[in-house]
């Protein structure tokens, strides 16, 4: 129904437009007492897809990918429709409107999206007052820094939100690789990223001490452009920081083989969709491979079937994430792989 019905009324406007209609629509029915039938339709029940992953226990391994809950109004909403986990952000300290629109946009030939959004987000603090509420499915937290803040004290801006978080959250990610904050991807080069990673490695652990708590899981996600030496740097960061996994892939800044209008596909920002489905999976499996399996993954990217997400489990990943795939193919596609990964078990 989605697809025949829904997504093409959808997708007759603006997508950023969309983005928030459904937003108010998910939150009206959800008041309305919709969420119980939602979860009936949606959500699939079984003991057998319950994974354990750096220390935590998901229900199920389909998750919500960052940036479509940025300033985490509807994670308990999300959960609704059979996310296993639903991540937050990626908030910053400050408050920011992000880049200029029109930054978002559709290559439906391609089902894919561009995006130049820029960390827009109501600032980390607002984000937990909304996590305040009791919590009805994981969540994480994908944290960065502001556009404004130069890259030497970008530590500083991580610090912020690591610690506003720490008792909201089940884990975190450090985003490095968004192409869309000018000079963040220079964070991902091995000293400046060694060095992050170490400090927020160290003030978990303070954390956790203050509060009584255990550290809470630190994950590092990555861009698709990455060489395969550059990814040998990251199985080697991985290793010296001990931080807790990776994420596998953000947004691509290629362009090559794409259908659609080349207006349209040459505007630019973080490519996600369709076409970084078997790039993200290569990352995946390299990571495992060359890591020996050393550190859990969490595969994004191109996620459009069951098929495409039971490749990057078998791949290597311990966990999926998605994003564009869930616009294109509707709620439905989380109780599909779900099914799938079931039926592969059986």
């Amino acid at each position: 129904m989605y697809k025949i019905l829904i997504r093409p009324v959808l997708f007759l406007f603006d997508a950023e437009t969309v983005h928030h209609f459904s937003f108010w629509a998910i939150k009206l029915f959800s008041k309305l007492g919709f969420s119980g039938l939602f979860r009936k339709i949606f959500d699939v029940e079984d003991p057998k897809l319950e994974r354990e992953v750096f220390g935590i226990k998901f229900k199920n391994p389909v998750g919500l990918a960052a940036g479509f809950d940025k300033n985490a109004k509807l994670y308990n909403e999300f959960s609704d429709f059979g996310f296993g986990f639903v991540e937050i952000g990626t908030v910053t300290p400050k408050p920011q409107p992000g880049n200029p629109k029109k930054r978002l946009f559709r290559l439906r030939e391609d089902k894919a999206i561009i995006n130049r959004m820029g960390f827009n987000n109501k600032g980390v603090f607002e984000a937990v007052e909304q996590l305040k509420k009791p919590h009805r499915v994981i969540v994480g937290g994908n944290i960065g820094k502001n556009k404004v803040t130069p890259n030497k004290d970008a530590i500083k801006d991580y610090l912020i939100c690591f610690e506003a978080l720490f008792e909201h959250v089940d884990y975190f990610v450090v985003n490095v690789s968004s192409p869309n904050t000018p000079g963040l991807r220079e964070l991902q080069d091995r000293e400046p990223l060694t060095k992050l990673l170490k400090k927020l490695k160290s003030h978990n652990s303070k954390l956790a001490k203050i509060s009584k708590q255990k550290e809470k899981p630190v994950l590092l996600k990555i861009a698709p452009d990455l060489t395969d030496d550059q990814l040998l740097d990251i199985i080697e960061i991985v290793a010296d920081t001990r931080i807790d996994g990776v994420i596998a892939t953000n947004t691509t800044i290629e362009r090559k083989g794409l259908k659609s209008h080349l207006i349209l596909s040459e505007e630019k920002g973080g490519l996600s969709g369709k076409p970084l489905t078997k790039r993200s999976t290569e990352v995946i499996r390299f990571l495992s491979e060359n890591s020996r399996k050393a550190f859990p993954i969490i595969g994004v990217g191109g996620i459009h079937s069951p098929e495409d997400a039971l490749e990057k489990l078998d791949a290597g990943a311990d966990l999926v994430q998605l994003y564009t795939g869930f616009i294109y193919e509707g709620p439905g596609l989380i109780k599909k792989i779900n099914k799938a990964i079931l039926k592969k078990m059986d």
